[in-house]
Order: C-alpha cells, then structure tokens, then sequence
C-alpha cells in the first residue's frame, strides 16, 4: 500500500519541480527560452498524466474534507488527526463523567427507595437478581 503513496509522491513532486521551473522561465521569458518554455509545457502534460494515472490505484481511499481545509489554512494536515483524537479523549471523559454520576444517582436512588419502599424495592432487587428477597 505504501508504494502507491510512494509513487504519487514521487510525481507529485517531480510536477511541483517543473511547475517551479516553470515559474523561472515565464518570469524571465526571452524569445530565445521558448524551446524551454515548450518543452516544460510538455513535462507538467506528461506529469499530469501519470498523476492521473495514480489516482486509478488510489480510488479507494477517502481523505476527511477537514484535511483539506487544515492544507488550504497552511496548517500540518498532521494536526487533523491530532487534534481529531484530543476531541475523541475529551469527549470520552465527558461521557465517563455522566456514566459515573448516572451510576451514583441510581445507587443514591435505590437506597433512598429502599427506605421508603422496602417491600417493593426487595422484589425488584430478586427480580433484578441483585438481593435475594429477605
């Protein structure tokens, strides 16, 4: 699997490289660089192409919309998973919390019961198989 990466890469790079030189070219175009200019042209067509061809080994992978946005920030694309599972861990105490106190309110709940209701409550508990009735 990580070759496929690997060779998107490597393309992907080489196309960042050519786009550059590129760049250098058009920004300081003289008649005599035309041979140059045409001959990148062809490169960044040829390096679009086995991009592409890239993408027919990749189709099965799907990237989070979020990534993109952290790339279009200028932001570590990195981060997303980062910062994805700092949420998970917050969001995982917060629920523990609310288990815990749902837990102590029941417990609380079942003793002040109890106390009211000691029949009532000593079937529930058989029936709930946690006290043998007296």
């Amino acid at each position: 699997m990580t070759e496929k990466f690997d060779s998107l890469e490597e393309h992907l790079e080489k196309f960042v490289e050519n786009i550059r030189q590129l760049g250098i070219i058009v920004s300081d175009f003289q008649p005599s660089s035309q041979t140059g200019l045409n001959q990148k042209l062809n490169f960044m067509v040829t390096g679009l192409q086995d991009i592409d061809k890239c993408r027919q080994q990749l189709h099965d992978i799907s990237v989070p919309l979020e990534v993109f946005e952290y790339i279009d920030q200028g932001r570590n694309p990195q981060l997303y998973t980062k910062e994805c599972l700092e949420r998970a861990l917050a969001k995982n105490e917060q629920v523990k919390g609310k288990i815990d106190t749902m837990k102590k309110f029941k417990s609380l709940l079942i003793q002040e019961l109890t106390k009211v209701f000691p029949e009532d409550m000593a079937k529930y508990k058989a029936i709930r198989g946690e006290d043998p009735p007296p």
